[in-house]
Formats: C-alpha cells, structure tokens, sequence
C-alpha cells in the first residue's frame, strides 16, 4: 500500500480569483502511483443532487490551483460539474521532494491519479469523467486521454504549439540542423 505523505494544506481562502457563492470548496489529497501525494481543491455545486459529471483540471506549467486551474474549476462547477484543481507532483502544496520540475511520465500519472480520485468519489458519476489540460498540461491532458479509457472527454487549452516550438524555434526561427544541434548542446550545458 502506498502512505500518503503529509502535506500543509493552507485552509483559508487563497485562491488569485473571487469565491464562489455557487458551490462548496475543500481541499482533498489523493496519491500517485508513485507514491507522490497531490494536493487538490475540489468545488462541489451547491445543493448538488444524485451522481455529477466531473472534470480534474491542471495547468499551465509552474502555476497553481490557487490560480487559473482553480478558476476553471470553479467556473465548471457553477455550471454543475464536480471539479478538483489539483498541484501536480512537485509544485505547490504537492508533495515530491525535487520542486518545480516537470516529467511527462509522473504527470501522465498525476491525471491519471485524478481520474481515480473522482471515479472513487461516492458524489461522481464514473462514466462522466472528463480533464481539462492548460497552456502545457494541455498536452499531458492529451497524453492521459490518450491512455486512460475513463475519460470521456478533454479540453486542451493551449496558445501555441510547444512542440513545434521546441523543435524548431518561435515562427521556425531555429529550424535548421545547426540550430537544433546548438538549442540541444545548450540544455546539456544547463
């Protein structure tokens, strides 16, 4: 069995956005299969009948629920979803112990992770799962829909093409055999 760490969670209201008077909010954790504890918010609709549709929502990279994940998730359950806005491993008030960095491998999971979470919640309606992925969870989003039967539906709220971006530069400014080989000799050397 996997313990789940023991985290801070700050029980005031901390979020960057107004609370809503629409819905119940509370801080719930849930662990990874890696073991790593996630923290999370959960925005319930207030007299909220019967099993709900739910979404789990992450993103951009670097940021937290406190904010835009959590004003989506908010604004979703305005609209009677049952949503968590959660810290992906090793940012915010998640656990992990090497902060503010990203593995496409460990935050596949982190979704995934939500998705157990939310088909065990007894106020959840399992068949009626869906993500939201933002800026760069946009593509770890994808990444879990890809690979995850529960889900049923994924909005990928990105501005650019990150891969395209990182192979070959803003506007194709790098692209270019040269370029490429430099942009990779310059992220060894970090």
């Amino acid at each position: 069995m996997i313990r789940k760490e023991e985290l801070s969670l700050v029980t005031e209201w901390d979020k960057t956005f107004k609370k809503s008077d629409k819905v119940d909010h509370s801080k719930v954790t849930f662990t990874n299969r890696y073991g790593i504890t996630l923290a999370s918010d959960m925005y319930v609709p207030k007299n909220a009948e019967g099993k709900l549709p739910a979404i789990a929502v992450c993103g951009p990279f670097g940021a937290v629920k406190e904010q835009c994940s959590g004003l989506y998730a908010q604004t979703m359950a305005e609209r009677g979803f049952l949503t968590i806005a959660f810290d992906p491993s090793f940012t915010g008030e998640s656990g992990g112990n090497v902060r503010y960095m990203a593995s496409p491998d460990i935050n596949t999971e982190d979704f995934m992770a939500a998705v157990d979470f939310l088909s065990l919640n007894e106020m959840v309606d399992p068949d009626r799962i869906g993500i939201i992925g933002i800026c760069g969870w946009g593509g770890m989003a994808v990444n879990t829909a890809a690979l995850d039967t529960r889900i049923k539906a994924t909005a990928a709220m990105t501005m650019y093409d990150m891969t395209r971006v990182n192979a070959k530069g803003y506007f194709d400014s790098e692209d270019s055999e040269e370029a490429r080989y430099q942009k990779k000799a310059a992220m060894c050397a970090q």
